[in-house]
């Protein structure tokens, strides 16, 4: 009984990504989240697309499953895929990044990520050090990449958007930030990444020899996304940040629907009961 308990503790934080995995792929009709910036992701994986008269830039896409999707989605806007000049992603696991082969393709885009990240995105293949290693599924490799440094401002037009490094869930993981205005107000946008301490059965993400500076990294990451300027909040998997609470009062309120002050500190608070979840079980007798 003990062992079953502490097997259902450690499952947890997975519990809470993968509670919908069976829906991530389910049909979602795009919609414009603020200004120039727009929802085009699937059901359970978010893609936003930050429009300009220079170009367009997209957020993660999704698994190979999501591009059909992500493609129409831009389309049924009104927007060419053919005018995305840069794909940026937030961390370098196939239902993030499995797609971006497809889009980068499509569009000629520039394939932007940490130096960590373009690693496993021109290789295809996942990172050994990753706490989830054993689960993780290589990808079609991605060409026309680009590093960018930490607190990096990526310029497209009147585009600005800044990558703010959040590792520990991956090594290479990135949130990124911008502003979107509309009926004379501007707000701050945060794409944040996965926040989550996660590893696969038989692996420990506390104590990963590979990996020994995760807990470290996810610590300052979640804090790192408590402290953004953060009005209007997309996590990678957009149920976990509330989007689809907040879509529901869409009609009723316009794109102000999405302005929630708070939504960024109330993702890193989760986040950090995951953590301690985690750390809990593996500090179990013989874990």
């Amino acid at each position: 009984m003990k062992k079953q308990i502490l097997g259902c503790v450690t499952l947890i934080a997975a519990c809470l990504i993968s509670a919908r995995a069976a829906d991530w792929y389910a049909p979602q009709e795009p919609f414009p989240l603020y200004g120039n910036t727009y929802y085009v992701g699937t059901g359970g994986i978010s893609a936003v697309l930050i429009t300009s008269s220079a170009g367009h830039i997209l957020v993660d896409v999704g698994g190979p499953e999501a591009t059909e999707q992500v493609v129409a989605h831009i389309r049924q806007l009104g927007f060419r895929v053919e005018d995305i000049r840069y794909i940026l992603n937030s961390h370098a696991h196939q239902d993030h990044a499995g797609a971006i082969a497809d889009l980068q393709k499509l569009s000629g885009a520039t394939v932007l990520a940490s130096a960590a990240s373009v690693k496993v995105l021109e290789s295809g293949q996942p990172d050994p050090a990753d706490a989830q290693f054993p689960n993780l599924t290589p990808m079609a490799p991605i060409a026309h990449t680009r590093a960018v440094r930490d607190g990096e401002l990526v310029h497209l037009g009147p585009l600005a958007v800044t990558a703010h490094f959040t590792p520990g869930h991956t090594q290479g993981g990135i949130s990124w930030t911008w502003q979107a205005e509309e009926g004379g107000r501007t707000v701050n946008v945060v794409f944040a990444d996965s926040l989550y301490a996660l590893a696969a059965d038989g692996r420990l993400f506390s104590r990963n020899p590979l990996y020994p500076n995760a807990q470290a990294d996810v610590e300052r990451s979640i804090a790192t996304v408590a402290a953004l300027p953060c009005d209007v909040l997309i996590s990678a998997h957009p149920e976990l940040g509330g989007l689809w609470e907040r879509k529901a009062k869409q009609a009723a309120l316009g794109d102000a629907a999405f302005i929630d002050t708070g939504a960024c500190r109330n993702y890193a608070a989760k986040a950090r009961v995951t953590l301690a979840q985690t750390l809990a079980a593996e500090a179990a007798p013989g874990k």
